[in-house]
């Protein structure tokens, strides 16, 4: 099987999301001789922020000397972001070579895996043959029936916040999503709740207690923001003193801290990271798409805020970096998203929008997107393609000395990027 191929038949599985629950991955990952009992594991789900918590966490861990294997997604710019090993992708050939391995299980199997289950039997056994000593692993949607969620006993589950996404599948209000990620809370593993929304704290509470698990969390109180820049962010947590981030919102400090405190549990676990680890990983942290400077002159800002409160976390970022001054906006979102809630949050610092049509089936068109946007205020423009998006988004930039934000899916990211 070549990589072609590989990811030709990755893709020819069309029912990733319509078929929770865990059977299909047991009997896939049995087939291959469990590969996942294999590895240790920090497990994260939440609503918003998981990419960033396990980009730093890795970088820390990494930092330390660990060898780190990293599972995330969707990927922005190519498949094999999806699964890393020392912050370096899957070689195409080794993909190319697992895949052909799993698909030989697969094919005997009467309920066939979806997509999503294909990459993870993928993964596990990637990282079992790289000999990772630590995996930090996102969750896909959800948690309790996630395919991630075969793994038996983590070192850590990590749920980095609660918010309305993907109701369809994981129920709508937020109690009924925070009883699905609580899912992942294992018997007697720790586990840490990084979220705000205490009306769904004693969820947590619930099920950690049940599961017999210490359950943490992380205390914003103890967090002093010294600086933010565009050029970096310093802050202080609890005892640990000006440290520094590259990432670049106003909300990366709480994923920072989050990060910390994780990192202190692995500590208590037995992980060996020393504070020089813990400075020159989280300095060093990279994750493209979120609130990324991706040109200048003028500045031009891509942020994959994909949903209602993702895109209020942008907003805050703007205001905060930007003061008073209005922006310019390139958006487009999917159809499943809250899109009138996103366009009103847009309106408090939109100068103008110029609205796409991500690729995806689940897309909202940029005509119906630029009409919403208008009844909320922000006069707007659909476009047929990023390219005229951009090119009309710089101009309109330029004209009134601000910068250009785009915001909105992270599927349109590689294509922004392209362009630019």
């Amino acid at each position: 099987m070549t990589y072609d191929e590989a990811i030709k038949y990755i893709h020819s599985v069309s029912n990733f999301f319509c078929k929770p629950g865990l059977d299909r991955i047991r009997e896939l990952c049995r087939g291959l001789g469990d590969p996942q009992k294999e590895l240790k594991f920090i497990h994260v789900g939440g609503t918003n922020g998981k990419g960033s918590f396990c980009a730093m966490t890795d970088s820390i861990l990494r930092a330390a000397g660990y060898k780190v294997g990293l599972f995330t997604s969707p990927y922005v710019r190519e498949f094999n972001e999806r699964m890393r090993v020392n912050g370096r992708n899957i070689p195409c050939d080794t993909l190319a070579k697992i895949t052909a391995k799993v698909k030989t299980v697969a094919d005997k199997m009467s309920d066939s895996p979806t997509e999503f289950e294909l990459i993870c039997a993928i993964a596990f056994e990637y990282f079992k043959g790289e000999c990772c000593d630590i995996v930090v692993l996102e969750v896909g949607m959800g948690g309790r029936l996630d395919a991630t969620n075969i793994i038996d006993s983590p070192l850590l589950s990590v749920i980095t916040g609660i918010a309305l996404d993907h109701t369809a599948f994981l129920g709508d209000t937020v109690e009924k999503i925070a009883a699905e990620k609580a899912g992942i809370i294992k018997h007697r593993c720790p586990a840490i709740y990084g979220g705000t929304n205490s009306d769904v704290e004693h969820i947590f509470a619930e099920k950690a207690l049940q599961m017999e698990s210490v359950l943490y969390r992380t205390d914003y109180s103890k967090l002093t923001i010294n600086s933010l820049e565009l050029s970096k962010t310093s802050f202080d947590y609890k005892e640990r003193r000006g440290l520094s981030i590259a990432l670049l919102g106003e909300y990366q400090p709480r994923n920072a801290a989050l990060a910390l405190d994780a990192v202190d549990i692995l500590s208590s676990l037995g992980f060996e990271i020393s504070e020089e680890a813990i400075a020159s990983g989280l300095s060093a942290a990279s994750w493209p798409a979120r609130f990324e400077i991706i040109a200048s002159d003028p500045t031009v800002i891509f942020d994959g805020a994909h949903n209602a409160q993702g895109i209020r976390a942008a907003v805050d970022s703007i205001k905060t970096y930007f003061g008073d001054k209005k922006v310019v906006v390139l958006t487009g979102v999917l159809r499943d998203k809250d899109y009138t809630l996103i366009a009103k949050t847009l309106s408090e610092v939109a100068l103008y929008a110029y609205t796409i049509t991500p690729d995806n089936p689940r897309a909202l068109s940029s005509c119906e997107y630029a009409k919403v946007l208008d009844e909320q205020g922000v006069s707007s423009l659909p476009c047929g393609s990023v390219s005229e998006a951009l090119t009309l988004g710089i101009e309109k930039a330029k004209e009134n000395n601000t910068a250009l934000c785009c915001l909105g899916s992270l599927y349109t990211y590689c294509d922004i990027v392209t362009h630019i």
